[in-house]
């Protein structure tokens, strides 16, 4: 199937699905008789694809679902209360996708399984891919995905999951980034282009603006062997500059309607990054200044270590590790803050074995390859006068 073809039939997937629940189906019926009639798309639509793409999901999923639900009534001895199979033809408009969003996001789910729901759901992606993509066996993402199913099946409108949950499901999703054969990131990207069409929100605008920003940078985050590249290190000039033009364009829009939230303000920081042409020309200041806006919004201690690293290069290193004084050790990346901290202000020793100990910390092998270089970089250099 071309690309073009296989983005169809997955931008069509989540309004099928609400088709099929309109019309009686349980989500979680529908969401496997729409899955099936993905399958059978991606068969048979390359050698004769449909005049009528979503008349054609809706109608093959429908017969799904029916099959689905007689057997199922033939098992138990329960009279099937659908009885009629609705003729095939033009299907009415209706976005339910938004509805699906919020099911799939919905507070009673783990992250994992919020993540994977909605990439199978919303994003149309297989099972298998979705397990190849976080590494796991086919079988343990499908029953992930089945107990997700039916805990937000019985769900009703008025209990459905915020906005604010599925920008931070998305958010997951994209920080994901690439494994097997899916591109999570981009994945993201998509279904966060979908969200804000839908709503229209100022967060789900910067969202979106914030993933384009970070997508941007991705050509020059690693070398071909695998090992990543710091900012500092980065060549720029293979920074995808359309999608940096188009980040800072949505970006915009959404802070002229003075709602900020705390994508928004990650974003405007990634704006002022990509804006610079070298970490030295970055305008720090209003780098700290949006940290502030974006630490007084949720007060993450993870969002105040990166502010600390953002003041030590406005104000100087000490300035940096004052800010870095008051948080917990244990947080995530703080070895590796304090070492940048403490080789910038010279003391290379105590910079050496704080990488170290940020490698050991490491989740990841290409991190904790860095941090092991960083390491032993640092120890080789010669002590500053």
């Amino acid at each position: 199937m071309t690309d073009h073809l296989e983005a169809l039939v997955r931008e069509l997937v989540p309004p099928v699905i609400g088709v099929l629940v309109r019309r009686g189906a349980d989500f979680a019926a529908a969401e496997d008789a729409v899955q099936d009639a993905l399958l059978a798309a991606l068969e048979a639509w390359p050698a004769d694809p449909p005049g009528d793409p979503k008349g054609w999901l809706v109608t093959a999923a429908w017969r799904k679902f029916l099959d689905a639900a007689r057997s199922e009534a033939a098992r138990t001895a329960r009279e099937l209360r659908v009885h009629t199979e609705p003729a095939p033809g033009p299907v009415t408009d209706g976005d339910d996708t938004l509805e699906l969003y919020l099911r799939c996001a919905h507070p009673s789910l783990t992250p994992a399984s919020a993540v994977a729901l909605t990439l199978r759901a919303v994003g149309g992606l297989t099972t298998r891919q979705i397990a190849e993509a976080y590494l796991v066996p086919e079988a343990t993402m499908a029953q992930r995905i089945s107990r997700a199913k039916r805990t937000v099946s019985g769900v009703t409108l008025d209990e459905r999951g915020s906005l604010v949950t599925v920008l931070r499901v998305l958010y997951l999703v994209f920080n994901a980034g690439y494994s097997g054969d899916v591109d999570l990131s981009a994945a993201a990207i998509r279904l966060a282009r979908r969200l804000h069409a839908v709503t229209g929100h100022e967060e789900a605008a910067g969202l979106l603006a914030l993933m384009l920003l970070h997508h941007a940078r991705r050509p020059a985050r690693s070398r071909p062997d695998g090992s990543l590249v710091p900012l500092a290190a980065q060549d720029r000039s293979l920074w995808d500059t359309d999608l940096v033009a188009e980040g800072i364009m949505i970006l915009q829009s959404a802070l002229a309607r003075d709602r900020l939230g705390e994508y928004q303000a990650q974003a405007a920081i990634a704006a002022l990054h990509c804006d610079a042409r070298s970490t030295a020309e970055t305008d720090w200041v209003q780098v700290v200044e949006w940290y502030d806006e974006l630490v007084a919004l949720t007060d993450s201690p993870v969002h105040r270590l990166n502010r600390a690293v953002a003041v030590g290069e406005a104000e100087g290193a000490r300035a940096g590790l004052a800010a870095l004084e008051p948080l917990d050790p244990k947080l995530p990346r703080y070895a590796a803050v304090a070492a940048h901290l403490h080789e910038k202000d010279g003391d290379l020793s105590r910079a050496a074995t704080l990488y170290a100990e940020a490698a050991r910390r490491a989740t990841n092998v290409p991190e904790r390859d860095h941090l092991t270089r960083e390491a032993a970089r640092v120890r080789q250099a010669p002590e500053r006068p």
